[in-house]
């Protein structure tokens, strides 16, 4: 039978990690800042919301150490250590590829996305957003069923589970489908390349926020 870790220990390492999935939401929500602003010819802030984004990065990546680092050794845990730091590796892949996506798009003197894809480019940020705000929803539920195991509790969670799921389905659609217009309505290749590779990176912070919703899986299931 499995024994609640809150009355064992004081504090627990999913406090940490969702403290951790916040700072990805607050990311997600400045990374939409930036491609808002990016997208806008009169938008001079882009490169703010870029270092708002890395600061954001930075933070969550002192969180992550203090997981890994102060865990104390011995320490008796719901689930296997190296299924949690699977978990938070995914967890801080959502982030890495947000500031992927903004720091590619730096690279480019020119500011703006073509008209034509704009509408699309927009519906594909709103879909990778979506799946990283769950995960924070995710975490506070999860945080509740480790504490008492309640197979409702767990059951919420699995629910979450699979909306993350469904929506990185629907974000590939939309990532697929702004790649088409890219090759039809584009003809520079040096465009074509830079706008391809955009929405691949932005696709894959659907792809970790699903990853992550996996991992939570495997946890509940111990």
């Amino acid at each position: 039978m499995r024994i609640p870790f809150f009355s064992i220990f004081i504090t627990s390492p999913f406090d940490a990690l969702q403290e951790h999935s916040e700072k990805v939401k607050e990311c997600a929500w400045a990374f939409q800042q930036a491609m808002e602003c990016y997208a806008s010819s009169r938008c001079e802030a882009f490169e703010e919301h870029r270092q708002e984004v890395i600061r954001l990065e930075h933070e969550a990546d002192a969180i992550k150490r203090r997981i890994r680092g102060h865990l104390p050794k011995g320490v008796l845990l719901p689930v296997e250590k190296f299924q949690m730091f699977l978990y938070l590796r995914e967890q801080d892949s959502v982030l890495d590829s947000v500031q992927e996506a903004l720091n590619w798009l730096s690279h480019r003197a020119d500011s703006g996305i073509p008209a034509a894809l704009e509408r699309e480019f927009f519906l594909l940020v709103d879909a990778v957003i979506e799946p990283t705000e769950e995960l924070n929803r995710m975490m506070g539920e999860a945080r509740l069923y480790f504490k008492n195991f309640s197979e409702k509790q767990r059951k919420k969670v699995k629910g979450i589970i699979a909306n993350i799921r469904q929506m990185e389905h629907e974000a590939d659609q939309r990532e697929y489908a702004l790649i088409r217009k890219i090759f039809h309505t584009e003809t520079d290749a040096t465009t074509v390349f830079h706008l391809v590779k955009l929405a691949e990176i932005i696709g894959n912070i659907a792809d970790h926020a699903e990853n992550t919703g996996d991992m939570m899986r495997a946890m509940l299931a111990k």
